[in-house]
């Protein structure tokens, strides 16, 4: 039976269709037999009741469907989802920490954003939570799996790293140098900023928005701006929606290039990184020139986007070339080519199970981008399926390469005709008769961003939800790692590049 039969209302993009528990497993499984993904879980107190919203999207063409489930506040209980999505249990484990509703029947009920440190039965996400609880000692020990067996010990990584990583701890189980399991602990700083938001209004969330993850600043800033807009019916100019994609696109480039040099850094082809960062800080002064800032901040706002100057395609043309000279550089060395060329597999098989998003699904063959599945412009659709598909560092390498040089295209097509460098709507007049939500889905360079919020009347943001492609990714690297060894860590660590800040929110 096709998804088309359950539709029970129609709101913007989205279909909502209401569930019990008794029908929920089968309306999703429904859905992932038609071809959905889970995009996000989100879970709300409406002080009489909780209330769960599931997102699930579908592409080409865009389609999107919200499983909506009231739950009992007294029993706060949901079945679990797990058995036939993973992405769902972790989703599932989320809502228990952060807002007290069980999923009856999960596998692995453990606490995920919350460390053992944090109060029992607190929950920081209901309106009733106070604002200051006992907390325990942050040194009880984590209840790590652990791995038994002639040879096998632990190596520990982190919390604390070198540099400005943010902290993650990583417990290696290992016999001799071969990886048998991989745990990663995150969520060191869970800042709240979901909670944050609350009560607030647009002006002042979006500046949050932009620093999520703050090499993400376009992602997140337009995945929220679209999801106001939504709700709100707030009608965006074309000529407005060209700059966005143009920024992504810019935003998209000196990330990836970064990511280029490191990766050749890492395995001791050293020059290669010394010209990508020189390209790298080419792309941040262009960023400077085009935005007032370097990392893109400012441009994307609510019915709009403005910049200073728009981009030269000759000077991103020169830019590309010297992008692809480095990566030929790189190709060309057997040293480069021999340590990433199968190292830290993730089949295909292994990706879509995971639920993997970006450059790292792309790498195993998947084809999952949201400029192509739900394109706000119809330039960005025609994205090129992926070209690499062996899952290895070598793969996740090239797919980046791909990127860029598509990115180029791609920016040069938009400025095509010289559009003007502001374009916005002013703010709707009109205030809602009842509480509306929108969804924002963006392709941001490590993957598909997604943005769900809830506006009360009066127009400030009653629950606001965020998932960064890492929440979806951070799983597979230690199905990646599994069979190789310890020294290949930091090179498949940096072949994903995740984003803590993004996580851990």
């Amino acid at each position: 039976m096709s998804i088309q039969g359950i539709d029970r209302q129609t709101y913007a993009s989205r279909r909502q269709v209401a569930v019990s528990r008794g029908t929920l497993r089968e309306r999703v499984q429904r859905l992932l037999d038609d071809g959905y993904r889970l995009a996000l879980i989100a879970g709300h107190d409406d002080r009489a009741r909780f209330r769960v919203v599931y997102l699930f999207t579908a592409g080409q063409p865009d389609r999107r469907v919200e499983l909506i489930l009231t739950v009992d506040r007294d029993q706060p209980r949901i079945p679990s989802l797990a058995g036939i999505s993973f992405p769902a249990g972790r989703f599932e484990r989320e809502l228990h920490d952060l807002f007290g509703i069980e999923p009856e029947g999960h596998p692995r009920p453990q606490r995920l954003v919350l460390h053992q440190h944090w109060p029992v039965d607190w929950y920081p996400m209901r309106h009733d939570a106070t604002p200051d609880p006992a907390f325990g000692s942050p040194d009880e020990p984590y209840p790590f799996v652990t791995v038994e067996g002639p040879g096998v010990y632990e190596i520990p990584v982190g919390p604390v790293h070198a540099g400005l990583i943010e902290p993650g701890h990583f417990r290696f189980s290992v016999v001799g140098e071969t990886i048998l399991k991989l745990k990663a602990r995150l969520w060191f700083v869970h800042k709240g900023i979901e909670k944050l938001a609350e009560g607030r209004l647009l002006a002042d969330v979006l500046p949050l928005a932009e620093r999520i993850s703050g090499d993400t600043a376009v992602g997140h800033a337009l995945a929220f701006c679209q999801a106001v807009e939504e709700a709100r019916d707030w009608r965006v100019p074309p000529q407005a929606t060209r700059l966005r994609a143009v920024l992504l696109e810019l935003e998209r480039m000196y990330n990836l290039v970064g990511d280029i040099g490191a990766l050749c850094n890492d395995v001791g082809y050293g020059i290669v990184n010394a010209h990508a960062l020189r390209i790298r800080e080419q792309l941040m002064r262009l960023n400077k020139r085009v935005t007032g800032h370097r990392l893109l901040r400012g441009a994307v706002v609510p019915g709009g986007a403005r910049v200073r100057e728009l981009p030269d395609p000759a000077e991103l043309s020169a830019i590309a070339a010297d992008v692809a000279e480095i990566v030929e550089l790189a190709l060309a060395n057997s040293v480069v080519v021999d340590r990433m060329s199968g190292t830290a597999v993730l089949g295909q098989q292994q990706a879509r199970d995971i639920g993997t998003l970006g450059y790292v699904a792309k790498a195993s063959g998947l084809q999952y981008d949201a400029r192509r599945d739900h394109p706000f412009l119809a330039e960005t659709a025609d994205v090129e399926p992926p070209r690499h598909t062996d899952g290895d560092v070598l793969a996740r390498f090239l797919t980046r390469a791909d990127e860029i040089q598509h990115s180029v295209q791609l920016i040069t097509r938009l400025l095509d005709g010289n559009p003007p460098t502001s374009a916005e709507t002013s703010k709707p007049t009109w205030l809602a008769a009842h509480r509306t939500s929108g969804v924002g889905l963006v392709e941001g360079w490590r993957g598909t961003i997604a943005h769900r919020l809830e506006m009360s009347p009066d127009g400030t943001i009653t629950r606001w939800k965020i998932v960064d492609p890492s929440f979806f990714n951070w799983p597979a690297l230690p199905v990646a790692l599994a069979d190789t060894i310890v020294p290949d860590f930091p090179l498949t660590n940096k072949s994903f590049n995740l984003s803590y800040a993004g996580n851990d929110l």
